[in-house]
């Protein structure tokens, strides 16, 4: 009705120039992309002598948001039952190993619902819950730690968040493992973890010492993201009856000995 009009009281030319204007008009409102900046990503670090080499992109989250496979992994029927239960100290860890590769090869994100464990297989989702607070979390185990004696979950700030341990550091949980990619009590790949050492000497000689105790053993030594020095016994075919055995005769003046699973 509006161009009707217009060619009834504007001359003929007039009227083909506000058509065609009105036709470009209406065309530029429908199709014009709008400019988004959009930042690089986050960038990976090198990975240390003792990570995977590894690891998919990384987006990190909005706050208070999760990554896509996060949701993924934590869809758990709330009546699912508990494959096992375990009670003791979660901690949670962050900044210095933000942005570098877990042990499962991905980009580590404090903002996103993981933690570390020391035996559960990569992919297990466990619940933590705070037994003084009855807060909770559903969260995926991508890391192993954490490596203090006392201590069964190392959470990540977001999750330390949901189970009120972030400002208290150290909280009492109790952890229920409630799916797990592959059985809990048969395979896996086994390996003894020892330290922390203050200094690189200490950890260099031990290395050397279980290098000539068992020669059938690949002994490494390496520095962590927060200065310290470990020390990391993998026996042949990272059989888990053979790396038990390392971790209860073996000794060390510093740190502790730790029995995990590499897979």
């Amino acid at each position: 009705m509006l161009l009707t009009n217009l060619h009834w009281h504007l001359p003929r030319v007039q009227a083909l120039i506000v058509v065609s204007l009105l036709a470009f008009l209406s065309t530029a409102c429908g199709h014009k992309q709008q400019q988004v900046s959009v930042p690089p990503p986050p960038p990976i670090a090198e990975p240390s002598a003792n990570l995977p080499t590894t690891a998919r992109p990384e987006t990190k989250p909005k706050a208070g948001e999760e990554n896509d496979e996060d949701k993924e992994a934590l869809k758990i029927p709330l009546n699912t039952k508990p494959l096992a239960v375990e009670t003791g100290l979660a901690s949670w860890y962050g900044a210095p190993y933000h942005n570098r590769r877990g042990s499962n090869g991905e980009v580590y994100n404090m903002h996103a619902m993981t933690a570390a464990h020391l035996t559960l297989p990569l992919g297990s989702v466990v619940r933590v819950t705070n037994v003084k607070t009855g807060a909770s979390a559903i969260v995926r185990i991508t890391d192993r730690g954490p490596f203090v004696e006392g201590r069964i979950i190392d959470l990540s700030l977001a999750a330390a968040k949901k189970v009120e341990v972030w400002k208290a550091g150290v909280a009492p949980v109790r952890l229920e493992v409630l799916n797990t990619p592959v059985p809990l009590d048969s395979g896996g790949r086994w390996a003894v973890q020892i330290g922390p050492f203050d200094k690189e000497s200490p950890a260099r000689k031990l290395e050397q010492h279980l290098s000539r105790r068992y020669q059938s053993a690949k002994v490494l030594s390496f520095d962590s993201p927060t200065g310290d020095w470990w020390v990391r016994v993998r026996v042949q075919q990272d059989d888990r009856k053979r790396a038990k055995e390392v971790a209860q005769t073996t000794q060390t003046e510093q740190g502790a000995i730790f029995l995990v699973r590499l897979d």
